[in-house]
């Protein structure tokens, strides 16, 4: 469906449309049309060898790898689906959460907030504790491992399907030919010679340190964004707490997450196209020799702006914030938190940005610019031209190609999205399943209606971007690991049933979660006012594992905290080598060329070598006749010379006629 049908296959095809292959290029445009860049043929294979046949090889690797990376996401759909329904079944049999619902448990909890927060009930967190439950539960774990596996099969196949592409589009020979050095490179350069080559270093010198300085003031603008977040939600919980409206008040931490990951999304989606431009600028200062350097310069400094602006509002969810004893997380644990900001963040950049945009932003420059042009044909009017206007008219009137760095970034930022914090989101491959059935023929459509057609480019791989790709995988086995350990409760139920629980079940998990304080040490003016039943209350309850009250040690950390965090640890060093074995083993296993393609290769290689070794068989069979030929010759002009000496022999000792004869009777005379 998303990845290509073979040549000999086209072909095929192009005979049951009554095409020749020499008449096929006037025709390249409306097939692409036709049978890939429309919505309604999304169930079809893509054409790769029609599209490399028409854009070239760099731009049909692009569609093999996003058609190979959307078929890869439909196995990763269906175990997450397994997984959430698991969840869902489960979710009546979860003790934890059963204790968090059941009112007869008096968990009296801490106030929220100073002074107009009253104490609660836990109970009133049964909804979040069930949803929680449905994304922090056992195959969570196997959910990350197989998704981490699932990133090194995908990067493996890539391997396996761009060699047998370079294979058929004869690209396996192909070596890089030595670029022309950019215009911009060259002037640089003149200018350089035109001064004293030290003050040129100490220029050199001090760029460099300027573009780190401002990738370093990008990223802090991006934490200071995230910071300001925080901040918004805590002062924001505590506005809402003031409310007179009992409805208000019991929906505080609902609107604020919600809010809050709403401003995360607007500020990410302005930050993004900022980035972008600053990315482009911070290259252009660098003045890179080549356009190669140039794009690879760009896309490293635009991943890094990106990756940080894009995740950095999740990583801050990883761990428990306190102040005043109020936790930024629900009270069903920072799993879910980190769930919504997942889903709104991942849903928003692909809807907004993938999508909207795409569509959106190239048809406002296109009115923009027929408007431009109306306005230009009017003061420029020919009486002589024609009223129809000509093919490259409208070609030119597309807008222009600006390279295929786009199109990889929005996909290697899902692919973060998918792989990073899988764990939470199990959901998050279903998800990108469907953006992408949509991404494809967005693409295609875009290119084949909406572009100028670009100069075709023969490349034999995806360049960088396999780099950044492996680079993701493997942070995701780090990143997964301390989801599960840190956010998720798994690591501290794992520690009850087995070192703490009386019977070896999960009966009494909640309350040896919840840590004691004293009300009668609260701060003077921090006291709740409207509290209902604060007269009766003498100890509080938050999560954490803390030394009680009437401890020598109070408040401090208690050994369940030191007991919990040392498995914590463990696990995620068991849960990072495990994985990267297991990866290093798939990798192993799977060859990076497939099988009928090294054998065609080792038959053709031997084919060459049995005709060159034809060749020097028969070029020294001709050198050996060639020796013969001439030894003959030799042998022949020997005998010549033998039988003209016996001749002059015989004229010698003749008494007539002979030399000796004449010479005497000359000397005579």
């Amino acid at each position: 469906m998303f990845l290509h049908t073979s040549l000999p296959v086209f072909n095929t095809y192009l005979s049951s449309l009554h095409l020749g292959p020499r008449n096929t290029g006037q025709y390249l445009p409306k097939l692409l049309y036709r049978e890939w860049a429309r919505y309604g043929v999304f169930y079809k294979f893509q054409p790769i060898d029609l599209i490399r046949k028409y854009f070239g090889e760099k731009i049909g690797l692009y569609f093999a790898w996003l058609g190979l990376y959307t078929e890869f996401l439909i196995p990763s759909s269906v175990v997450g689906i397994i997984v959430f329904l698991y969840g869902c079944i489960t979710i009546e049999s979860d003790i934890p959460s059963k204790e968090m619902c059941d009112q007869r448990n008096a968990f009296t909890m801490c106030p929220l907030c100073e002074k107009f927060c009253g104490y609660w009930n836990l109970s009133s967190a049964c909804a979040t504790a069930r949803a929680s439950h449905l994304f922090d539960n056992p195959a969570t774990v196997f959910f990350s491992i197989f998704m981490a596996l699932w990133a090194t099969m995908f990067l493996e196949q890539w391997k396996r399907l761009q060699m047998r592409l370079s294979y058929f589009w004869d690209l396996t020979g192909l070596e890089e030919e030595e670029e022309h050095p950019r215009p911009e490179y060259e002037t640089k350069l003149l200018q350089k010679k035109l001064k004293n080559k030290n003050i040129a270093t100490e220029n050199s010198n001090e760029v460099r340190c300027n573009l780190f300085f401002l990738l370093v003031l990008d990223i802090m603008l991006t934490f200071s964004a995230v910071f300001g977040v925080i901040i918004y939600r805590i002062t924001t919980a505590a506005a809402l707490s003031f409310s007179t409206n009992e409805t208000t008040r019991s929906n505080v931490r609902v609107t604020v997450t919600a809010t809050a990951v709403i401003i995360n999304l607007v500020v990410i989606l302005i930050l993004d196209e900022i980035y972008g431009a600053v990315a482009k600028w911070l290259t252009e200062i660098e003045v890179p020799k080549t356009e190669k350097n140039f794009e690879e310069r760009l896309i490293l400094k635009a991943f890094l702006l990106k990756f940080v602006n894009s995740y950095a509002p999740i990583f801050y969810v990883h761990r428990y914030v306190y102040i005043y004893m109020t936790i930024l997380c629900a009270p069903g644990g920072c799993l879910m938190e980190l769930c919504i900001q997942l889903s709104i963040i991942m849903l928003g950049k692909q809807l907004i940005q993938n999508n909207l945009f795409e569509i959106g932003i190239p048809k406002i420059k296109k009115l923009f610019r027929k408007l431009k042009d109306e306005r230009t044909e009017l003061k420029e009017v020919d009486t002589n031209q024609s009223k129809d206007p000509q093919q490259w008219d409208l070609d030119y009137a597309l807008e222009p190609f600006t390279g295929l760095t786009p199109e990889y970034m929005e996909m290697i930022i899902q692919f973060g999205f998918v792989t990073l914090f899988v764990a939470s989101f199990p959901l998050a491959p279903l998800f990108a399943l469907l953006n992408n059935i949509i991404e494809v023929r967005l693409d295609a459509k875009k290119f084949v209606t909406e572009l100028r057609r670009p100069d075709t480019v023969r490349e034999k791989d995806i360049g960088i971007w396999y780099n950044i790709l492996s680079c993701v995988g493997k942070l995701s086995v780090i990143i997964n690991a301390f989801v599960i350990a840190v956010t998720s409760d798994f690591i501290p139920r794992l520690m009850y049933q087995y070192a703490y629980s009386q019977n070896g079940t999960m009966h009494g998990f909640i309350n040896h979660t919840l840590s004691y304080f004293n009300v009668s040490h609260l701060k003077a003016g921090t006291q709740p006012e409207n509290s209902p039943f604060a007269q009766d209350v003498l100890f509080c309850r938050f999560k954490d594992y803390r030394e009680p009250p009437w401890s020598p040690n109070q408040y401090e950390f208690s050994k369940q905290y030191w007991a919990v965090l040392s498995a914590r640890l463990a696990f995620v060093v068991l849960f990072q080598n495990l994985v990267m074995l297991l990866s290093v083993l798939v990798d192993w296993m799977i060859p990076d060329i497939p099988k009928d393609i090294s054998e065609q290769i080792k038959k053709e290689k031997s084919m060459l070598v049995d005709f060159f070794l034809k060749e020097e068989h028969e070029k020294l069979k001709l050198i050996e006749s060639f020796i013969a030929r001439d030894t003959e010759k030799n042998k022949s002009g020997t005998k010549g010379g033998k039988i003209r000496a016996a001749s002059f022999s015989q004229f010698n000792r003749s008494p007539k006629g002979s030399f000796a004869s004449f010479s005497s009777q000359h000397t005579e005379v």
